[in-house]
C-alpha cells in the first residue's frame, strides 16, 4: 500500500546545497516514495553538484532575491502536464560579513536581505506559484527552527528572521483559504549537522548540549526531518494547516534533565 500517496505528484523542492542539507535528503524520500522531484538552486554549481549524484533530474536556478527569476522559473514549468502538489522551501540566507555582533547592533543592510532571502521568498514563491498548485490537496512547506524564543547569541539575527517566517504561515494559509484548500506549514527541527550550522560559531558545543537533552539521548537525525517533510507534503496530513511543526527529539521538554544539571553543577565545582 502506498501510504503517502506521493507516486508521480510533482514537487518542486528549493535551496538544495549538498548532500548534507534538509532539502536532499528531502528529496530522497519523495524519490523513494516515487514523487516527480523538481530542483530549483542558487547557481549553477549547485546545478551541477545536483546533477552530479542525480544526472536525469530536472534542475533550475533561481536567485530569490530577484523577481525576474522567480516568474521565469515559474514559466519554465508551465510545461507540466499535471499541477504541483506541493513546494519545499529551504532558503535562508545572513550575510555576518560585519562579525558577530551584538544583536543591537544588527546592520540594518544585513537584515532585511536576510528577510528578503529567508521570509519574503516564501511568500513571493508562493504567490508566482498558486495558480499552479493543486487547488484541493497542494501542500506549500518552509524551514524554520525549533524555537525563535530563545536567544541563541551565535544564532545572531537570524531567529527574528524565522520568527517573521513562522508568522507568514498562518497568513498565506488564510490569503489562500479564500480560493482553495493549499496547506501552508513549518516544519521546524532543532539542533542538525548541516554545512549551513557549521558556520555558526559555537555550534559544536551546542549540537552537543542538544544531544544530551534529547529525551532518547541521541541527537536529531536529517533523515526524521525530510520524513516529517514528506508526510506534510502528502494526503495523509490534509488536516494539518497553518502549523509549526517542531521536531527535535523532546529536547524542548528535556532542559532540567537531572543528568545535565549535575554535569553543569560538577563543572562549576570543579
Amino acid at each position: 500500500m502506498d501510504f503517502l500517496d506521493l507516486k508521480e505528484k510533482n514537487i518542486l523542492i528549493l535551496g538544495v546545497a549538498n548532500k548534507k542539507s534538509i532539502a536532499w535528503h528531502a528529496a530522497d524520500v519523495l524519490e523513494e516514495a516515487g514523487a516527480n522531484v523538481i530542483y530549483s538552486v542558487r547557481s549553477e554549481q549547485r546545478r551541477e553538484t545536483i546533477l552530479k549524484h542525480k544526472p536525469d533530474a530536472r534542475v533550475h536556478i533561481c536567485d530569490v532575491e530577484k523577481q525576474e527569476e522567480i516568474d521565469n522559473l515559474r514559466k519554465s514549468l508551465s510545461d507540466l502536464t499535471a499541477p504541483l502538489h506541493g513546494i519545499v522551501h529551504s532558503i535562508a540566507f545572513a550575510d555576518y560579513s560585519e562579525g558577530w555582533l551584538p544583536f543591537h547592533e544588527t546592520p540594518r543592510k544585513a537584515f532585511l536581505q536576510a528577510i528578503d532571502i529567508s521570509c519574503f521568498s516564501f511568500i513571493s514563491i508562493a504567490n508566482a506559484f498558486k495558480d499552479m498548485i493543486d487547488k484541493e490537496q497542494g501542500s506549500v512547506l518552509t524551514i524554520s527552527i525549533s524555537t525563535t524564543r530563545m536567544a541563541a547569541e551565535n544564532y545572531g539575527f537570524m531567529a527574528p528572521v524565522k520568527a517573521a517566517l513562522d508568522s507568514s504561515i498562518c497568513f498565506l494559509a488564510k490569503s489562500f483559504s479564500k480560493f482553495s484548500s493549499i496547506r501552508f506549514n513549518a516544519v521546524c527541527p532543532g539542533l542538525l549537522k548541516t554545512s549551513a550550522s557549521a558556520g555558526i560559531p559555537g555550534y559544536v558545543d551546542s549540537y552537543l548540549f542538544a544531544e544530551k537533552a534529547t529525551l532518547r539521548g541521541k541527537a536529531l537525525q536529517t533523515k526524521e526531518v525530510a520524513n516529517t517533510i514528506a508526510f506534510l507534503l502528502s494526503p495523509r496530513s490534509s488536516g494539518i494547516n497553518a502549523q509549526q511543526i517542531v521536531i527535535d527529539a523532546g529536547m524542548e521538554t528535556n532542559y532540567f534533565d537531572e543528568d545535565i544539571i549535575k554535569g553543569y553543577f560538577g563543572q562549576q565545582d570543579s
